[in-house]
């Protein structure tokens, strides 16, 4: 049997910021490529950039756990209708 871990969700994106956390990312590295920022903005403003990727990684990560669980789970049910997953792909239950 298969137990969810508990993770402390400090700092992390929630699933409907993720897309603007990326936007911002975007938005920054666009402000710092324009070449019209102070030095020290640039800085903070990569400092930013940093912390947002961190919490979308971290986002990311803890989707990927809960689909990998998803998938284990599905593997280990009996029953002829369900196939089985892997990560090639699905295969027929034998």
């Amino acid at each position: 049997m298969v137990k969810r871990k508990n993770s402390d969700n400090s700092g992390t994106v929630a699933q409907g910021n993720y897309e603007a956390k990326v936007a911002e990312i975007e938005a920054i590295i666009s402000r710092i490529e324009s070449g019209e920022l102070e030095l020290e903005t640039v800085f903070e403003q990569f400092a930013n950039a940093v912390q947002y990727l961190r919490q979308c990684d971290t986002f990311l990560q803890q989707r990927q756990q809960q689909i990998d669980l998803l998938i284990e789970t599905l593997n280990e049910q009996d029953g002829d209708q369900i196939p089985r997953v892997s990560n090639d792909g699905i295969e027929p239950k034998k």
